[in-house]
């Protein structure tokens, strides 16, 4: 994807950028090195069929019903204008289709009921941050955007970046690659190291399980390497889906073919998301569903096939 007529970005920090973001979780280990702060932002172009945070796929602010932690008490019904809670028979019925979004029933007794979204700008954001700032500096840490698609909502994952930089924070952002060239080149000045996804080889086969080919991914993954940014190549590893020899030789020519990834890293299946798309009222796929953990791939296997073929170091995410 050309970057043609593109300028560089103005760089004077703007205030009270806002976004959406779904959580942002303290102490991470594993979204880049050292201790982390690691901000999920809300809307991501890409529908992977083995997602585990479907509450990252819409830019809404959505409602999330665990029926397991409901205790029918009953006051959901009460502070719902719309009668979507009902206690029937003692139970709780919870009427989807009659939601209008207004989270008046999210009350701090009941633990059924939870939000996913809320608009905050990226300076509370890095104030957040910066409360750990100590421990950055001690385990070589900083601050990581994931989602979602972080680079979804450009102008505050670009902000967040900026800012984050002006105070000296290291950077990380995890991307699918599937966004345009230009806001990606916007990013460049502001990010230490991209943690970038790379699902499947076969582009028939990426549609299949993502929704979107594979062309601008790889367009963008040799862009960010083509200005000599730093890469760690994600690869995640899905059993029936894309646990094949032809997808570990494809990782492997991937990261032999670009200088700058630095490190391929595997990151196992797990299930642990499959709940969440009956609580928030969503469609999950079939397939995912009857893996489970007796079908792990064998994952020692996978890493040391895949080393086999290339002298980056490939480790389990």
């Amino acid at each position: 994807m050309a970057t043609k007529g593109y300028t560089q970005p103005n760089c004077l920090l703007k205030e009270n950028v806002l976004g959406k973001v779904f959580n942002i979780q303290k102490f991470c280990t594993s979204d880049g090195p050292g201790i982390r702060t690691t901000v999920f932002l809300k809307g991501c172009p890409l529908r992977c069929v083995w997602c585990h945070n479907p509450e990252s796929h819409s830019f809404s602010d959505e409602l999330s019903y665990n029926s397991d932690n409901c205790i029918s008490c009953g006051r959901c019904v009460m502070s719902c204008p719309n009668q979507c809670h009902k206690i029937i028979n003692g139970g709780h019925v919870f009427d989807r289709n009659a939601c209008r979004s207004c989270f008046r029933c999210i009350q701090p007794a009941c633990k059924a009921l939870k939000r996913y979204g809320y608009e905050i700008s990226a300076d509370e954001i890095i104030q957040d941050a910066m409360k750990d700032e100590a421990f950055y500096r001690n385990s070589g840490g900083g601050i990581t955007l994931s989602g979602g698609e972080p680079f979804a909502q450009p102008e505050f994952c670009v902000e967040i970046l900026k800012k984050a930089k002006e105070n000296g924070l290291h950077t990380c952002i995890e991307t699918c690659g599937h966004i345009s060239t230009d806001i990606l080149a916007q990013s460049l000045d502001f990010v230490d190291l991209y943690l970038f996804d790379y699902k499947e080889t076969d582009p028939v086969k990426h549609t299949e399980y993502t929704g979107v080919d594979n062309t601008l991914i790889l367009e963008n993954l040799r862009y960010i390497n083509s200005v000599g940014k730093q890469i760690i190549l994600r690869c995640p590893l899905i059993p029936t889906f894309n646990d094949t020899k032809e997808h570990f030789e494809g990782i492997a020519d991937i990261a032999n073919k670009y200088a700058n990834i630095i490190k391929v890293e595997i990151e196992p299946y797990h299930d642990f998301g499959c709940n969440k798309y009956e609580q928030l009222g969503k469609a999950i796929n079939e397939q995912i569903k009857s893996i489970g953990v007796s079908e792990k791939t064998n994952i020692e296997g996978v890493l040391a096939y895949i080393q086999d073929k290339t002298s980056k170091p490939v480790i389990i995410a």
